[in-house]
């Protein structure tokens, strides 16, 4: 069993990303890679869209991760997902969002419209966000949706970059 394909959380549609969709995200990072470089090992270098979607379709059928596009007025702002990442029973979310596009809460919306879906799937009973402890915004997120904060990892398990504490925050809902 897998999550839907889509799910309308109001302001935003959080649907699973597509091949067709390449061109805009290629776009949409590009444009937010200063944004991105210091949280996102993937923002590091030449970006490519379709090295990404390419293999999004093989990963949701395995049940590995579920990756999301965040649509506002038809447009993509942002992505989230969840990926098999932290053993049995969890899932761990990850998200971004295009800088024009920050403190609105978008990214907190379509989290919470996430989180019955993913616990909904049959062998999911945890949800983890982690985050590098000076990534205030990504820490916002799971403090309003009521994570608890379970773990800090020093060293991180990604080379810190610089802009970067060097410590994992980690987050849970049960």
């Amino acid at each position: 069993m897998n999550p839907p394909d889509e799910v309308d959380a109001g302001r935003v549609l959080v649907r699973r990303w597509r091949v067709a969709d390449a061109a805009e995200l290629q776009r949409v990072v590009e444009e937010a890679q200063e944004h991105l470089r210091p949280w996102m090992v993937w923002a590091f270098g030449e970006y490519r869209a379709m090295d990404f979607l390419s293999g999004c379709d093989e990963r949701w059928a395995a049940g590995q991760s579920y990756a999301y596009a965040l649509v506002v007025d038809g447009r993509v702002v942002g992505g989230v997902g969840c990926e098999r990442r932290i053993g049995p029973g969890g899932l761990e979310f990850g998200y971004w969002l295009h800088p024009d596009w920050t403190g609105r809460g978008l990214m907190t919306t379509a989290v919470e419209a996430l989180l019955p879906v993913v616990f909904a799937l049959p062998d999911v009973d945890r949800v983890q966000i982690w985050h590098d402890a000076a990534n205030e915004r990504s820490a916002a997120i799971p403090r309003r949706l009521g994570f608890t904060e379970v773990a800090r990892h020093h060293p991180p398990r990604e080379e810190p970059r610089p802009g970067m504490a060097g410590t994992d925050v980690v987050w849970q809902l049960e």
